[in-house]
């Protein structure tokens, strides 16, 4: 479908006419203004004279000429646009940033060898599974840091990963609130920038027990799908839980951390909260069981997304005319800068032996 009716991208832009008008006004009240003190100061004819050289007219077209030219370039930022055709929505590929926790219940063993543990091992299977896809890291705690932008370098990834563990992070505690928006500041950052031709599936998986979860995360979760981002969320451990191993500096097991009370701290993984994060980010929650499909589920649920998106958006697409109305804001402006306001010739004084009247 097309059509030719004329359509402004920028109209908001024509408000700059009033600047314009309040510019020639400005300009003629000056010049009245300022002929005024010369007539008192000097008397008419003696004015006169002194501004003889000067082409009163010249002058006026000139700032006419101007006036038009700035006019023509307001026009030209109202974005003036013709015609219109339909155009499909370009998928770029998938970009994720995966939140993994690396708080100390993760260190707890009711999955084997732990739940951080299995966790990384998963996270390298992912890898095989997205190949050529943007994938970043982002380790999690009581604080976040971002241990490997958006990148398609699988080896560069498994470094990273390999890396986690309750170490990479300031502070413990699991908060997720800051965990997603640091996600968002990775992706605007690193991420592929959007345009009307072409868009890039953005994901957020959250790898974790949902143990001692902060509140405002679920907010956090709305504020990011409202932006385009989905939030997956994979739930390490069993519902049973475990004791949080205490080691010693060369990574020897010297019992189990306890609590005030002296009785070791057991932990359990906390899936509802997970559930809870996905579906606020309009994604998907997943349980991770021993030689589970869980991640094949999470790679076909986002490649489904990517199509459901984008291979069957139509984008109007409108064609631009400012090109004309610039072009002739600029000739126009060359065009005033020639106009020389000062005449070819002037009178000679014949008043040299009059004086003024009182």
């Amino acid at each position: 479908m097309t059509s030719s009716y004329l359509r402004w991208g920028n109209s908001d832009a024509f408000y700059l006419l009033i600047v314009v008008a309040l510019l020639v006004a400005g300009y003629f009240y000056f010049e009245k203004s300022s002929q005024r003190r010369l007539d008192k100061a000097f008397g008419k004819k003696v004015a006169a004279y002194l501004t003889q050289s000067a082409s009163l007219v010249k002058r006026r077209l000139q700032v006419l000429v101007q006036a038009l030219a700035l006019i023509f370039m307001i026009v030209a930022l109202a974005r003036p646009q013709a015609g219109e055709s339909q155009q499909e929505i370009k998928s770029e590929g998938v970009e994720l940033l995966v939140l993994a926790d690396v708080s100390e219940s993760m260190l707890a063993e009711d999955v084997k060898p732990s739940r951080l543990a299995q966790m990384k091992i998963e996270l390298s299977k992912l890898l095989e599974l997205m190949p050529g896809n943007k994938i970043g890291i982002i380790a999690f705690a009581g604080s976040s840091t971002l241990l490997s932008p958006l990148t398609t370098d699988p080896n560069a990834l498994r470094m990273y990963i390999d890396s986690l563990d309750v170490n990479s992070v300031s502070s413990q505690g699991t908060n997720f609130e800051t965990a997603l928006n640091y996600a968002k500041e990775a992706f605007d950052k690193g991420g592929v920038t959007q345009d009307d031709a072409s868009r890039t599936t953005r994901a957020v998986l959250v790898v974790s027990d949902g143990e001692d979860h902060e509140e405002g995360a679920l907010d956090a979760a709305k504020k990011l799908s409202k932006d385009g981002i989905r939030i997956f969320s994979i739930a390490y451990g069993t519902e049973k839980g475990g004791a949080i191993p205490d080691r010693d500096p060369y990574g020897n097991a010297t019992g189990f951390k306890k609590d005030s009370s002296g009785q070791p701290v057991l932990t359990q993984v906390k899936g509802e909260f997970l559930k809870s994060l996905a579906q606020s980010g309009e994604g998907q929650f997943y349980f991770a069981y021993f030689n589970g499909d869980h991640l094949r589920r999470f790679v076909d649920d986002l490649g489904q997304l990517e199509k459901t998106q984008f291979q069957s958006s139509m984008m109007t697409q409108y064609e631009e005319k400012f090109t004309w109305p610039l072009l002739a804001g600029l000739i126009l402006l060359f065009i005033s800068f020639l106009i020389n306001d000062r005449k070819s010739t002037s009178a000679e004084w014949t008043g040299k032996y009059e004086t003024n009247e009182a």
